[in-house]
């Protein structure tokens, strides 16, 4: 529905060529902040750590691809939709009354409400609310389940009993309502850069499974890059995180980054000497040594 608003109302909105017009309120620049503010619909880590839970749930492997890679496209394109909305919402004179209207609040579900409302109507707006609650009490209720599993897999505690659930879930929830006393909206910026650290690690971890299968590893390579300088930038530039200038921020977000890729590149030259193997051509039946 809100797609098709865009369409219908054509608003104008904010390119990134606008220079000034288009920055930050608080002159935050757009990297790295933009990455980690759109986290789960740029790329999740939160999804990734969920993806042996969401395994378990499947009845067959054909499965894997519509679950987890449509997805994600799925909730990219919702983002980029939504980002759209945003940009209109606060950049525009249109947008700027209905945020007044709604009294300056920049919680994200009046924000959608506010959209919807106004928009899609009031049918539209009780919908998209209820979908923002539904949300986060999803991915709480995952991200809960997920931590239990992980808990009871490394203690080995079968969780086919309900008091053994509990033994782990209690502890978890306890820790969890502590960290809930955190400005929510501090531990939130706090949640995405953990969200976009663990998609690092993934796709890192994911990099080195394509080396030692000799497959084209430039395609987790490349993101792992792009991620691996958001994240540290981010953690300089934030001001929950260092709060460092924006130039040395960059430049040790740089240096951070070649210093992790010097490290693959290092493991990588070792291994393939470690694991070399004689030359045959692609598509022979011949096996090769240590690839049994």
């Amino acid at each position: 529905g809100i797609l098709t608003m865009l369409f219908w109302h054509h608003p104008s909105l904010p390119e990134l060529t606008d220079g000034v017009a288009n920055t930050h309120p608080d002159g935050l620049p757009i990297f790295p902040m933009m990455f980690v503010s759109i986290a789960c619909g740029a790329i999740s880590g939160f999804h990734a750590t969920q993806s042996p839970m969401m395994a378990r749930c499947m009845t067959s492997e054909k499965y894997g691809r519509p679950v987890f890679y449509g997805a994600m496209i799925t909730e990219g394109i919702v983002a980029l939709i939504w980002a759209a909305a945003a940009t209109y919402f606060f950049h525009t004179d249109e947008g700027t009354a209905l945020f007044a209207a709604s009294s300056g609040n920049d919680n994200a579900a009046i924000i959608v409400n506010s959209i919807t409302r106004d928009w899609l109507g009031t049918l539209g707006g009780l919908l998209a609310v209820l979908g923002v609650i539904a949300a986060p009490i999803t991915s709480g209720d995952t991200a809960f389940r997920s931590a239990r599993l992980i808990v009871a897999d490394f203690m080995r505690l079968d969780q086919r009993p309900i008091l053994k659930r509990l033994a782990i879930s209690v502890p978890l929830f306890v820790a969890g309502f502590v960290i809930l006393q955190i400005d929510f909206a501090v531990l939130w910026r706090y949640f995405a850069w953990c969200n976009q650290t663990l998609a690092v690690f993934t796709l890192w971890a994911l990099t080195v499974y394509l080396v030692r299968e000799r497959k084209l590893y430039a395609i987790t390579l490349i993101p792992a890059l792009f991620m691996t300088a958001v994240c540290s930038t981010y953690i300089f530039i934030a001001g929950e995180g260092l709060a460092l200038s924006r130039n040395l921020s960059y430049a040790l977000g740089g240096a951070a980054t070649l210093a992790v890729l010097g490290l693959f590149l290092r493991w990588k030259r070792r291994y393939e000497q470690r694991n070399a193997v004689p030359y045959r051509k692609p598509g022979s039946p011949e096996k090769c040594p240590g690839n049994d």
